[in-house]
């Protein structure tokens, strides 16, 4: 298609390989315009059972990994002159709650809490900072947690449209965001959820 791409391996976890991995993409592409910061894990744990190394995990991927990386290239995105586009992938966990999910629920939130933060501080730049929050999506991976019958059932149960989301709808709503029509919405978590928050 004519298009130039890289492929960059970093652990988000670690602040420096962030740089790295930024300075990287940089120099391949000369500027960046677009971040989708879409890495992100889950131990399921109910939670008198969540040990320290697992909270530890799913903070350190969803939420400080998230932040480091969407800072990195918000400070590249200043230094070009301004101008750009931050997606936060967040969860409609960031809005509810749901069984085995503390940690994941409060790595959200907080993805959704500093997004808002972002969009504040960098408005003047001209970057606009959203995130989007996914309902459960038919994935490989969520394939294998649905393997249990009762979590399928009562996830469908409290999807009042009466399945699971799609990925494309996920990347329709990211797409939406980074475009020209929403340069008037910074600091909005657009929830792709069914209308599981809506209840």
């Amino acid at each position: 298609m004519g298009r130039l791409a890289v492929c960059v391996t970093a652990d988000l976890s670690q602040i420096d390989e962030v740089r790295k991995m930024t300075a990287q993409i940089a120099e391949v592409l000369g500027r960046i315009d677009i971040l989708v910061n879409n890495a992100g894990t889950n131990i399921q744990q109910l939670a008198v059972d969540v040990t320290e190394e697992a909270w530890d995990t799913v903070m350190n991927i969803n939420l400080k990994g998230a932040f480091f990386t969407a800072r990195e290239v918000g400070l590249r995105m200043i230094a070009q002159g301004g101008g750009g586009r931050i997606v936060n992938i967040a969860s409609q966990m960031a809005a509810v709650g749901f069984y085995k999910r503390s940690a994941y629920c409060a790595s959200k939130a907080a993805v959704a809490a500093f997004t808002k933060v972002l969009a504040l501080e960098w408005a003047a730049e001209g970057i606009r900072v959203n995130a989007v929050g996914p309902t459960f999506i038919d994935s490989p991976l969520a394939r294998k947690v649905f393997e249990d019958k009762e979590i399928h059932a009562a996830v469908l149960q409290r999807l009042p449209i009466g399945r699971l989301g799609r990925m494309e709808e996920v990347a329709a709503a990211v797409v939406y965001l980074v475009s020209d029509g929403a340069d008037l919405v910074t600091g909005h978590t657009l929830m792709v959820d069914g209308g599981w928050t809506a209840q």
